[in-house]
């Protein structure tokens, strides 16, 4: 197994696109810094910049690495979290300028599958996710189902030796100011 991560982060510090399963469904990732790469992707997908990205972290430490403050409500929130859940916090930092709101914010997602916790995880890094699909098709729920034009066009392919299902579907999203306010963006 760390033979397959290795070419992957290899892809990723080189700039390059992955598709991966991610902890919900597949993905595209980068490096969060990259804008190259970040280009890549929305051109990948055919993906206007003003749809935002997501950053996967594998711990919560990581949070502080790209969120100026963070809102006392997220940590309750990502520890107790069942699903794959989402949170667009008030102020990003440390990331590619496109990965940010118009408002400076930023979308992050604590990951519990091991699978791409370990991606993450030996990466040191977060890493950029988005759906593995054309902009407007159904989210890819496993690798058969992603276009063979963005499986031709990737930098590096990610399997999962042992895949067991994803929960098929994209993450909630919530939306947490500074004062204790919070939005369902997505449910």
């Amino acid at each position: 197994m760390q033979n397959m991560y290795h070419e992957a982060i290899q892809t990723l510090k080189s700039g390059g696109v992955l598709l991966y399963p991610s902890d919900t469904i597949w993905g595209l990732g980068c490096d969060v810094r990259n804008d190259q790469a970040i280009d890549k992707i929305l051109e990948l997908k055919n993906r206007p910049a003003s749809k935002g990205l997501i950053v996967l972290i594998s711990k919560m430490e990581q949070l502080s690495e790209y969120v100026e403050q963070v809102p006392d409500l997220a940590w309750d929130l990502v520890e107790f979290a069942e699903d794959p859940l989402t949170i667009i916090y008030p102020k990003g930092k440390n990331v590619s300028p496109s990965l940010l709101g118009p408002d400076g914010s930023i979308a992050i997602r604590l990951v519990k599958d091991e699978f791409c916790k370990g991606l993450i995880y030996r990466y040191q890094r977060g890493i950029v996710s988005t759906s593995a699909n054309l902009s407007g098709d159904a989210s890819p729920i496993n690798f058969e189902t992603v276009a063979v034009s963005i499986k031709e066009q990737v930098d590096y392919i990610l399997q999962n030796p042992n895949p067991k299902k994803g929960s098929g579907k994209p993450s909630k999203i919530v939306k947490l100011g500074l004062g204790g306010e919070y939005a369902l963006i997505r449910g």
